[in-house]
Formats: C-alpha cells, sequence, structure tokens
C-alpha cells in the first residue's frame, strides 16, 4: 500500500510543477489560483511521502519520489509546454525510468 501512496505523491509532484509552469504565463487572479494549485499539490506531495516512508525506507522512498516527479514533469513539458524532443533527452529518461523500476526491486 506505501507503494502505492508513494506513487501519489510523485504524481502530486508533477502536478505542482505543472502549476509553477502554468504560473510562469499567468497574470492576475489566474496567477493566483495557479499558485494555490501549487501549494495544494507540494502539501499532499510531501505529506503522502511522509506517509510512505513509515514503512519504506527513506534511501529508496526519496529517489523514487524524486523520479516520479522528474518523468512526470519531462513528460508535461514535451506534451503540454511543447519543450523540444531530442534523442538524448528521451535516451536519459529512459534510464531514468530504468533507475526507479531498478530501486523499486531491490
Amino acid at each position: 500500500m506505501n507503494w502505492i501512496i508513494l506513487i501519489v505523491a510523485g504524481l502530486f509532484e508533477t502536478g505542482f510543477t505543472f502549476c509553477l509552469g502554468k504560473m510562469k504565463g499567468a497574470s492576475g487572479m489566474e496567477y493566483w489560483l495557479w499558485g494555490a494549485g501549487f501549494l495544494i499539490c507540494t502539501f499532499f506531495s510531501m505529506g503522502l511521502l511522509a506517509k510512505a516512508v513509515h514503512t519504506l525506507p527513506v534511501g529508496t522512498a526519496y529517489p523514487v519520489w524524486t523520479g516520479i516527479g522528474a518523468v512526470g514533469t519531462v513528460l508535461l513539458g514535451i506534451f503540454v509546454f511543447h519543450e523540444p524532443v531530442s534523442f538524448a533527452r528521451l535516451f536519459f529518461l529512459a534510464t531514468l525510468i530504468a533507475s526507479i523500476v531498478g530501486l523499486k526491486m531491490v
């Protein structure tokens, strides 16, 4: 169950980076709403991470949480924010995913 909590925490991490990306181009009330989304996602991400490390080793949980957030953020950058895609970027994204899976397995 704590692995599921950790995955959801990583997704909330991706959520707060998405909110940051949307804040970049916003102004006025829209800026503050994205800022509120950032704070909410950060709260849940950190809270769920703290819950997950009650039973998971922090040396495994933290890198997995960070990796899920990093992979999600790169994918959001590519698909939502139209950031460039290159072979090198996809290669290192694949190695990051392999590393996350490897940490989960050991």
